[in-house]
């Protein structure tokens, strides 16, 4: 990657207000992959109407104890809508490693093989964790094109807001990170 380039890795995406894409309106995006190819990430605040409970059921496990099955799951994104994604805490040294999992530099983990809903299916796995169905993409350049047009802030991720978060408040919260409250943003880019 050349030198210049911002790396946006690890770092949330909060979408301004009058964003074009209805699928992106209001959403915070924790963004698991950003390089010259493009950016891969999940939306974290977008629940839909199913639970981990109905989706072990529909992938045929147990459901997950610890009060998971109640939890919700999300719209990732656009791409893939059939697909699972699990973001999780990194495992510990003893806790393994799953069969498709992408570690974040300096953050979390994005798993889509089946052995994670194993492992919870049995009372294992991932303590902390978010589930979607499909993800958001974007080609070579795209998202900095997005970025430079007032579509997104950036903000280094904080897991307390994915994980501990009242998904009503991750948007507001995500945007404190930045120290702007929600009412004062505009639709309207400005130039001084």
């Amino acid at each position: 990657m050349p030198a210049d380039r911002i790396v946006l890795t690890n770092q949330f995406l909060i979408a301004m207000p009058g964003m074009a894409d209805e699928a992106f309106a209001g959403t915070v995006v924790y963004l698991c992959e950003h390089n010259d190819n493009g950016a891969l990430g999940l939306v974290i605040n977008k629940p839909i109407s199913l639970t981990l409970g109905n989706l072990f059921e529909k992938v045929e496990l147990s459901p997950p104890g610890d009060g998971l099955a109640d939890a919700p799951v999300f719209y990732g994104g656009p791409v893939q809508t059939d697909r699972g994604f699990v973001l999780h805490e990194p495992l510990d040294e003893q806790g393994g490693h799953y069969n498709a999992t992408l570690a974040v530099p300096g953050g979390l983990e994005m798993t889509t093989s089946r052995d994670v809903l194993e492992a919870l299916s049995n009372g294992a796995g991932p303590k902390k964790l978010l589930v979607t169905l499909g993800y958001s993409g974007w080609a070579a350049g795209q998202l900095e094109e997005e970025i430079g047009r007032n579509g997104w802030l950036t903000v280094d991720a904080a897991p307390e807001i994915i994980f501990d978060t009242p998904v009503e408040q991750r948007y507001e919260r995500a945007l404190g990170l930045l120290g702007i409250d929600p009412r004062m943003l505009s639709a309207d880019a400005g130039h001084a």
